[in-house]
């Protein structure tokens, strides 16, 4: 008996650093990743980085005229955007949104009356609150105008069409959503006026929107502006209403169908022959078709005309009133996160325009190579 009993003490103690052994070799839980801890917070966070090279037949630096928005270099690499967006916006209840952009493009998009040089720019700044089919947001918000948007993944060319160049960024004040199903949603709101963040004068902006999709191929958006807005050619401020119509149809998955139409008249915002305040106007069309090749190749086709009638958007010193573009972007998506993409674009004035050396043209032709990572 005290034999036994001696043994089964010997075999425990051997027994116990096995088992202290095996315990201490049990993996540790594994530390949650950053994108896990965003989403059990409930936040998304996403940006980009775009990059491009570019080159024009004619001089286009911001001396000379052009009809670009973005792209008004003659022979340069350029980092245009970093795109950063993190978001709160749960179904109920209070959220946000905060966007900024950095890079040469920031200098563009910027507010009036923020510094016009700088390489940042907080884009998008808003709170929110959302219960049932309504969404409130306070702060500054993108635009409901245009087919094409500052966020670049987001357009199927590298230029930024005249078009886009020719309706605000974004807006600074209060806006509401009421989504009433599916098929149909409609905003109003009240803002400082276009790329405002503080007034200009003590006149406000409504805003209007609705989008319908009518059948799931379908999408058509209207939207509307009328406000108070200062003109930089006569100096007083005058009413300015704009209009603006896009629609989108994929008949079939690899193709889509895009066409906008935009008006927008002032008055008290150019001069006449008289040199009297007068009522200006411009307006335009765009179109796009969108191919999907294969998985990894697509190609866009954009054609636009435009009429600035009253020189309201290039200005008095502009010789045309009447342009037309071209373009052509192939973009080959390499990975899920990467696109590289080209494009050949070409303008086209209905009065010689564009500087060329010591003489002026009616046409601009640019080529393009663009980078883009998304994460």
């Amino acid at each position: 008996m005290r034999k036994s009993v001696m043994t089964l003490a010997v075999a425990s103690v051997f027994a116990l650093p096995t088992m202290a052994f095996g315990q201490a070799a049990a993996p540790a839980p594994a530390a949650p990743t950053f994108d896990k801890v965003l989403e059990a917070s409930g936040l998304s966070l996403s940006g980009y980085i775009d990059a491009a090279y570019s080159h024009a037949d004619r001089n286009i630096e911001p001396t000379n005229f052009s009809t670009r928005v973005l792209d008004s270099q003659n022979n340069s690499f350029l980092l245009h955007q970093v795109g950063l967006q993190m978001a709160k916006q749960p179904k109920e209840g209070f959220g946000g949104l905060v966007n900024v952009t950095a890079g040469k493009d920031a200098a563009v998009i910027h507010s009036i009356d923020t510094a016009s040089e700088s390489q940042f720019d907080l884009t998008q700044a808003y709170a929110q609150y959302a219960t049932g089919a309504f969404t409130i947001m306070a702060g500054k918000f993108t635009t409901l105008h245009g087919t094409e948007v500052i966020w670049s993944p987001s357009n199927a060319n590298f230029s930024r069409s005249i078009l886009f160049g020719s309706v605000p960024f974004t807006h600074t004040g209060v806006r509401g959503v009421y989504t009433m199903s599916d098929l149909v949603n409609f905003t109003v709101g009240v803002n400082n006026g276009w790329d405002q963040v503080k007034d200009a004068n003590k006149g406000k902006t409504l805003e209007l929107g609705t989008t319908v999709t009518p059948i799931k191929p379908v999408s058509i958006s209207a939207s509307y502006y009328g406000g108070q807005e200062p003109s930089a050619t006569t100096g007083t401020n005058g009413r300015r209403d704009s209009f603006n119509l896009v629609g989108s149809y994929s008949p079939i998955e690899p193709l889509s169908l895009g066409l906008e139409y935009l008006r927008v008249q002032q008055k008290d915002a150019v001069l006449d022959g008289s040199g009297a305040s007068a009522k200006g106007k411009y307006s335009g069309f765009a179109g796009y078709v969108s191919y999907t090749f294969m998985p990894k190749l697509k190609g866009t086709i954009r054609a636009e005309t435009f009429d600035d009638k009253d020189r309201l958007r290039f200005g008095s010193t502009a010789a045309a009133t009447k342009y037309k573009e071209y373009t052509l972007t192939l973009a080959y998506l390499a990975a899920d996160n990467f696109e590289l993409r080209g494009e050949i674009r070409t303008d086209r004035a209905n009065e010689a325009s564009f500087v060329d050396d010591s003489n002026l043209s009616k046409t601009l032709t640019t080529f393009a190579v663009q980078a883009l990572y998304k994460f």
